[in-house]
């Protein structure tokens, strides 16, 4: 018997009503650096081919690569390396991302950037909401951006459930300030853990600040995101990483997307609060760098 290590914190029915666990004990889980899986069920046509005659329930288990807590209290997922599926035969017409977010209370959104180069047709702002025909379980709540290269658009989908399934098996290891001020754990756990080959990630507040409205205070708010090659500087006993694909979205409750309130890239974060963002915009696909300070938390297992 394989013995999982993913645990349901909460989970809510077709009409996003809470069935078992609470929302409390999924941001708890977050806010300790646990990975995310939900858990849905729908209908094939129903929600895949509205024309075939085959009524069969598919199980969807999905991984959102990417977690925020926002106000330390509201959590959200993001899927960071999908491309769109056309079941069950292969992939979409277009190759692209598929961000897709879901936040806790089971509302959904997506953005799609599209990586095959033809070009836009429209300017980035509102767009009318077309929710697919013959699909009544689907309700658009706002679209954006439909005729650029990075179309997005927020809606609910009534699946049959939302099981969303933590793995708590981060520890944390160490937290400091965007001056690099520890406030918890020591370098030393880290780069003790960093030289027994452990898997890290890293917490990251205020990375999304920048995505604020004009006159608008940020949002208090937490991405966390798993990290791939780690790097220590034994004599200035600097610790730094490099990310694995991250989405920004402006932190808001509940999160959505809208028109120039995201962007993807990748992080480099230093253990002495030094961040640099590496940006693609998704309407050009040009990448820029940005440096930051942000307090870090550091994750180990």
């Amino acid at each position: 018997m394989i013995m999982s290590m993913w645990t349901c914190a909460l989970e809510l029915d077709s009409q996003r009503r809470v069935v078992a666990g609470d929302a409390e004990a999924l941001a708890s889980a977050i806010r300790r650096g646990a990975g995310l899986r939900i858990g849905t069920e729908f209908i094939h046509n129903e929600h895949i081919d509205v024309t075939s005659d085959n009524p069969e329930p598919i199980l969807e288990v999905a991984e959102f690569g990417i977690t925020y807590l926002i106000d330390d209290r509201w959590s959200a997922g993001i899927m960071s390396l999908r491309q769109p599926i056309d079941l069950p035969v292969g992939f979409g017409p277009r190759p692209s991302m598929s961000f897709f977010l879901y936040n806790q209370d089971g509302t959904q959104a997506i953005s799609r950037p599209f990586l095959d180069g033809q070009p836009a047709t429209g300017a980035p702002g509102p767009s009318p909401d077309e929710p697919p025909e013959n699909m009544p379980k689907y309700h658009v709540l706002g679209s954006w951006d439909a005729e650029t290269n990075a179309p997005s658009h927020n809606f609910i989908y009534d699946f049959s459930y939302f099981r969303y399934q933590v793995s708590d098996t981060w520890r944390e290891v160490l937290a400091h300030d965007a001056d690099g001020n520890v406030i918890s754990g020591a370098l030393e756990d880290l780069v003790d853990a960093f030289s027994q080959g452990c898997e890290f990630k890293v917490g990251l507040r205020g990375l999304c600040d920048d995505l604020a409205p004009d006159g608008d205070s940020p949002v208090d708010h937490e991405v966390f995101v798993q990290a791939g090659p780690g790097y220590y500087y034994t004599g200035q006993r600097l610790f730094m990483v490099g990310t694995h694909p991250l989405v920004r979205v402006r932190p808001a409750i509940p999160m959505r997307y809208e028109s120039r309130a995201w962007d993807f890239g990748w992080v480099m974060a230093r253990s002495d609060g030094h961040v640099v963002y590496r940006r693609c915009d998704p309407y050009t696909l040009q990448f820029t760098d940005h440096p930051l300070r942000c307090g870090v938390r550091w994750f180990a297992r």
